[in-house]
């Protein structure tokens, strides 16, 4: 056990240092100078080959990277641009509303889509499960954004029961975490549906019934906590998601997360915020992934930490 998790430690550590070193070439390579980005339009030249200086994005790019390399060496990602404050804690700063938000959807995700899988299964044919089987198609198919602006309409405009946007108290967090949430509700409740079926299909399932236990104890006592590893595994997946996702939502719905920031970032070419909230969302994704593959082999024995 120790060793796999050192393992896969190294293997995230990889990780890191790949999403840093591309989104570190990317940014450098588009279209858009940050020293223009800062100043106004009327800034004569000298003024702009200044400030790209005292940014140090006259260098070559890579000058830069031994430069930003020496830098996060020290877990120093530089100064915002924009704001003129470390880069690192200007993203931690917005990370506790982004994570609320995200929580909030992954709660919503858990409470509904595992007990509605798991009816539906039981329930095969029944109306519960033709209604799952409309609503994951809608609730994939439907763009975020479009249901965010849709629930402001309804719930906010026409009968006036929650706020519009911004981050406040508990109804401020209702219509972006059911946005958020929706898509996330339908997939997983698809996964945990054929996850049960497969599980009641099995010999011990048959055996169980065969030794007379009530259908409650095998749904409960052998059934679901079989049906229910694939779906750890892919919410441990839909974390990252909820996150990327959190950008677009944010957005509509004006709330103060770290995916505001980072879409301000990217426009203004911030690129100390935007590298700093690179590693951030990467160390999140493989934290969360060693965090899955650990429960996945505690809820099933069978599988080795190889």
């Amino acid at each position: 056990m120790t060793q796999y998790i050192f393992r896969r430690f190294a293997q995230s550590l990889i990780v890191l240092l790949g999403a840093l070193l591309i989104s570190f070439v990317i940014l450098r390579i588009v279209p858009g100078d940050p020293a223009m980005m800062m100043l106004s339009d009327l800034a004569t030249p000298e003024e702009i080959e200044r400030m790209r200086s005292s940014l140090g994005v006259d260098k070559s790019i890579w000058t830069q990277l031994a430069i930003f390399a020496k830098q996060i060496a020290t877990g120093d990602f530089g100064m915002s641009y924009r704001n003129q404050v470390p880069a690192l804690g200007l993203v931690l700063s917005y990370l506790p509303a982004t994570f609320e938000l995200a929580g909030a959807a992954l709660v919503l995700t858990v409470t509904i889509s595992v007990p509605l899988g798991a009816y539906a299964a039981v329930r095969k044919g029944s109306w519960v499960d033709n209604m799952l089987s409309g609503f994951a198609l809608v609730g994939q198919s439907v763009p975020v954004f479009w249901l965010g602006i849709m629930l402001i309409l309804v719930f906010s405009v026409h009968f006036r029961w929650l706020p519009t946007s911004g981050r406040g108290d508990l109804s401020h967090l209702v219509l972006p975490a059911i946005t958020l949430a929706a898509a996330q509700v339908a997939l997983v409740s698809r996964i945990m549906r054929s996850s049960m079926l497969e599980v009641m299909r099995q010999d011990y399932i048959r055996t169980a019934r065969a030794k007379g236990l009530s259908e409650w104890s095998v749904i409960f006592g052998h059934a679901l906590r079989n049906a229910f590893a694939p779906v750890v595994t892919v919410l441990g997946l839909q974390i990252g998601t909820l996150l990327g996702g959190a950008i677009i939502t944010e957005t509509v719905f004006a709330w103060p997360g770290a995916g505001n920031l980072l879409v301000n970032s990217i426009g203004a070419r911030d690129y100390p915020v935007v590298q700093a909230m690179v590693v951030i969302s990467a160390l999140v994704f493989v934290i969360t992934n060693l965090i899955v593959d650990i429960i996945y082999v505690l809820l099933d024995p069978r599988v080795s930490y190889g």
